[in-house]
């Protein structure tokens, strides 16, 4: 199977060539990434555990899906297909926020990445990819920023970098 290949761009999100995604996280290379998260009428954020056998962050909490949009992909596109492979459905999304973070993982990776937030809203219960995800839960917005204060470590980089820097804008969006 050909590894995956994800989209470099530049500070302005344009797209300057293409690489397989590991040797992007080796060389730290910013590339094109999205976060998506789905919330529910109550206001609940669905977070998912990753597998605990990915190449980084394994076991720990994050927003609902993430994943890298593929060449000739639009966010939203990016976003359904990701949200179908990991949890097993699909819900209009909206893009929100934008953003740069570098985060340099134990195992001599590096995720450098122009993330493209989504928003959704679901209401029922997903099929996961047991491949992709160990476990899922709601929890209140609120919840998980207390919790993630309490428990740093039990987080992804990524999300801790979306709630730090974007909880309000996040919240209000929704």
């Amino acid at each position: 199977m050909k590894e995956e290949q994800v989209i470099l761009v530049n500070e302005n999100d344009e797209q300057i060539g293409l690489m397989p995604k590991m040797e992007a996280h080796e060389k730290a290379l910013l590339h094109r990434a999205f976060s998506v998260f789905i919330f529910n009428d109550k206001n609940e954020l669905m977070l998912q555990q990753r597998a605990l056998d990915k190449y980084h962050s394994p076991g720990l909490w994050t927003n609902t899906c993430c994943s890298h949009q593929r060449d000739g992909e639009t966010n939203i596109q990016a976003g359904k297909r990701r949200l179908h492979e990991e949890m097993g459905f699909v819900v209009e999304l909206k893009e929100s926020i934008s953003f740069i973070y570098k985060a340099p993982f134990d195992n001599g990776l590096t995720e450098h990445e122009y993330d493209h937030v989504m928003l959704g809203k679901y209401n029922d219960l997903p099929n996961i990819n047991k491949e992709e995800v160990a476990d899922w839960k709601w929890m209140p917005i609120e919840s998980v920023k207390v919790d993630m204060e309490l428990h740093p470590e039990v987080y992804t980089e990524w999300f801790k970098i979306i709630f730090s820097k974007f909880y309000e804008h996040i919240n209000i969006q929704k």
